[in-house]
């Protein structure tokens, strides 16, 4: 076998496909792995650059192949699409994956370590809770509602709606449908128990965290979006500016230009949905309680005033994000801007 110097390896489950040239590009290997000999097969290799999809299971293999000496780099995988040829099936994937980490322009993402990824699991564990929570709440109105009983939104209200549930002597609720409600209010106070779990140990860790409180300080960023935020981006450094950071957010218009005429549209939506929702609920409330706030910038007011509403809060998550990542690679705290009285 010829001296491999780069590798494309398509993950899976069970089944893994290997693609490597040597140093001129020609063809070296053409190989279908099992998932027991993927570590035989490169630990019997000369180290090498390896090529992978940031897919599931992707930082793992990275790690693993890794610790064998071979340079891994992870790319997303809507980069390495563009260099698939014709058709879609194992062998063309880890050809093109091979391709694609070659070329010099390629952007790759860091690889995390088994302590980054649990950290990660934290929020979306978290993420996953709130929404089984939502679903069980709206389950429990609409029921109620189907009986004629209907309550405003808010916390305090589903508390009322629960002892309804709850109330023996209420003839609005025959027993079939309150034995089965009843089932959905214990769901509803366990997901409950869970969430504030989890949401004492995130505030925990963030206020343990020098990076952490610095990042809270920031209006509409809180514990729980502060430890997204480290958990989550591991390696701010490796954007280039806050516009980039912002811009992988999804935050950032989408371009649709030609001819040297620009149009921007509505915001991409890419890069972490998660982070990109918190930071947009943050901004949003900073708006619905701005009058209240007195450190508000003038450029902050006169946006409110001629734009929507979740317009300006996107924008402002935008302006979030930047400072964000201002702060997370070159330290420093939070400042607030001139206050729009001021400037009048």
């Amino acid at each position: 076998m010829d001296k491999i110097s780069t590798i494309g390896l398509d993950l899976a489950k069970h089944v893994f496909q290997a693609h490597g040239v040597d140093e001129c590009g020609v063809v070296a290997v053409r190989k279908r792995l099992r998932r027991g000999e993927v570590m035989e097969f490169f630990g019997g290799l000369a180290p090498c650059v390896v090529g992978i999809e940031a897919c599931g299971s992707a930082h793992y293999w990275a790690r693993e192949i890794a610790a064998l000496g071979h340079r891994v780099k992870l790319m997303p995988p809507a980069y390495v699409k563009p260099y698939v040829k014709r058709g879609k099936n194992d062998a063309a994937d880890a050809e093109a994956i091979c391709e694609a980490v070659m070329r010099p322009t390629m952007r790759f993402v860091p690889v995390k370590s088994a302590q980054q990824q649990a950290s990660g699991m934290v929020y979306k564990v978290r993420e996953l809770l709130v929404r089984q929570r939502t679903q069980t709440v709206n389950a429990l109105r609409s029921h109620l509602a189907e009986m004629g009983i209907v309550a405003a939104q808010g916390g305090g209200k589903l508390v009322g709606l629960i002892a309804v549930v709850r109330e023996a002597g209420d003839a609005r609720l025959p027993e079939a449908a309150r034995l089965a409600l009843e089932d959905l209010a214990g769901q509803i106070e366990a997901l409950d128990a869970r969430l504030a779990r989890l949401d004492d140990e995130i505030v925990a860790q963030v206020r343990a965290s020098e990076a952490g409180r610095r990042l809270t300080g920031i209006p509409g960023v809180g514990p729980i979006t502060a430890g997204a935020l480290l958990a989550m981006v591991p390696d701010p450094a490796g954007f280039r500016s806050a516009r980039h950071f912002a811009t992988w957010l999804g935050l950032a218009p989408r371009q649709n230009s030609s001819g040297g005429k620009q149009r921007l549209g509505r915001i991409s939506k890419q890069g972490n949905r998660y982070l990109r929702t918190l930071l947009i609920l943050g901004a949003a409330n900073v708006l619905r309680f701005m009058r209240k706030n007195m450190a508000i910038s003038a450029w902050l007011a006169a946006l409110r005033e001629r734009r929507p509403f979740k317009v300006a809060a996107v924008a402002l998550a935008h302006k979030m994000a930047r400072i964000v990542w201002a702060l997370m690679v070159k330290g420093g705290v939070y400042r607030a801007t001139v206050p729009a009285a001021a400037t009048s």
